[in-house]
C-alpha cells in the first residue's frame, strides 16, 4: 500500500470512477479505465479501496485526507491481527 498512489486516486478520481476500476480490477483483472499505480493488480485493488474508503469519508464525514487514512489504516491493522 503506498499512500502517495491512494492520495492521487483521491484527489483526481471521481467516486463513480473508483467504483467502476474497483469492479475491473475484481471482474477483469485489469484496469483501463484510470490509471491506478501499483505492481500488481493486487496493490492496485488495495489502493482503490482505501481511495473508495477514503473519499467516502471525506465526502460524508467532512473528515480531512490525513484523518480518513488514520482511520482505514488503523481498520486494516485490526482486521490482520
Amino acid at each position: 500500500m503506498k499512500i502517495p498512489a491512494i492520495k492521487k486516486l483521491v484527489e483526481n478520481a471521481s467516486m463513480d470512477d473508483l467504483i467502476a476500476v474497483e469492479e475491473e480490477i475484481i471482474d477483469r483483472e485489469c484496469c483501463t479505465l484510470i490509471e491506478v499505480e501499483g505492481e500488481d493488480v493486487g496493490e492496485q485493488l488495495t489502493h482503490v479501496i482505501a481511495a473508495i474508503y477514503i473519499k467516502d469519508q471525506m465526502d460524508k464525514e467532512g473528515k480531512e485526507f490525513k484523518t480518513a487514512l488514520r482511520e482505514y489504516t488503523q481498520k486494516v491493522r485490526e482486521s490482520i491481527s
